[in-house]
């Protein structure tokens, strides 16, 4: 390929990228040809290029941006992301709960659903880093919310900074309910931001016990920032739309891993 083939790849790809990210959930990879005036063999090529990145997956017709240090999705766009599958965790979290008198509910959509979803009928103090999800949990019956104190950022609504880990720092809860951006079976728990690194890590210090939730996209892959082993979790619950075979990698490590 000569060096201004090169160029007009590399250009075409990051134009690619920006589209992907820009949309809402996937786009399908049909309609991606035609719109940037390549064949679509050229087309696959690039996806190609872009997934061996990292910067994207594939599956089934589809492309979906992966998150990095230098891109996050928005909490409204979560929201319309694999949603039967994410209410399907958070009922599986629910039924788990088991003794957890002291829960901790990470930031995030899926986080959320399990907070809509939590008991009425059984005294339980929930802390979060979540303004959504405390104006969930303020008007339930027996639920005392906690939130931590400290910076709200503006994409997701969640809490970071030293008061919020100072915090947490202080504390000792029974079952604690995490996201991430990515999980890998080297590289462990990460996600994009340092500042919400340093708030998941904490919240992994402070309990006892630990469940991991996320979508099957979240699977496979490695964000910016680690912060926590997946042997560190009970057990890593996600949708049966996980594949078999990657589930059972996540198995052979001796992770317990749940898919519904």
């Amino acid at each position: 390929m000569t060096e201004s083939r090169l160029r007009s790849a590399a250009k075409r790809q990051s134009e690619l990228l920006a589209l992907i990210r820009s949309a809402s959930g996937g786009l399908l990879v049909a309609g991606l040809a035609g719109r940037f005036g390549v064949s679509l063999e050229t087309l696959r090529r690039d996806l190609r290029s872009l997934e061996t990145q990292g910067t994207i997956t594939r599956a089934y017709g589809t492309v979906q941006a992966n998150e990095s240090g230098a891109f996050e999705t928005a909490l409204s766009e979560r929201a319309d992301s694999n949603v039967a599958e994410k209410e399907r965790i958070a009922e599986a979290v629910v039924a788990r709960l088991g003794e957890a008198q002291t829960l901790y509910i990470d930031e995030g959509f899926n986080p959320s659903l399990v907070a809509k979803k939590l008991p009425e009928d059984r005294q339980l103090t929930v802390v979060t880093p979540s303004l959504p999800i405390a104006m969930i949990l303020v008007g339930k019956p027996n639920i005392k919310p906690i939130i931590l104190g400290g910076r709200v950022r503006s994409n997701t609504l969640g809490v970071v900074d030293e008061w919020a880990s100072e915090m947490l720092s202080r504390l000792t809860i029974d079952l604690a309910i995490l996201g991430a951006n990515a999980v890998s079976i080297d590289r462990g728990m990460s996600t994009p931001d340092p500042a919400v690194a340093v708030i998941k890590r904490a919240a992994v210090q402070a309990s006892i016990r630990r469940f991991f939730i996320g979508a099957h996209n979240k699977f496979g892959l490695a964000s910016f920032v680690r912060f926590a082993d997946i042997s560190d979790f009970e057990l890593l619950i996600t949708g049966r739309e996980l594949s078999v075979t990657r589930a059972k990698a996540f198995r052979g490590t001796g992770t317990s891993l749940l898919r519904v």
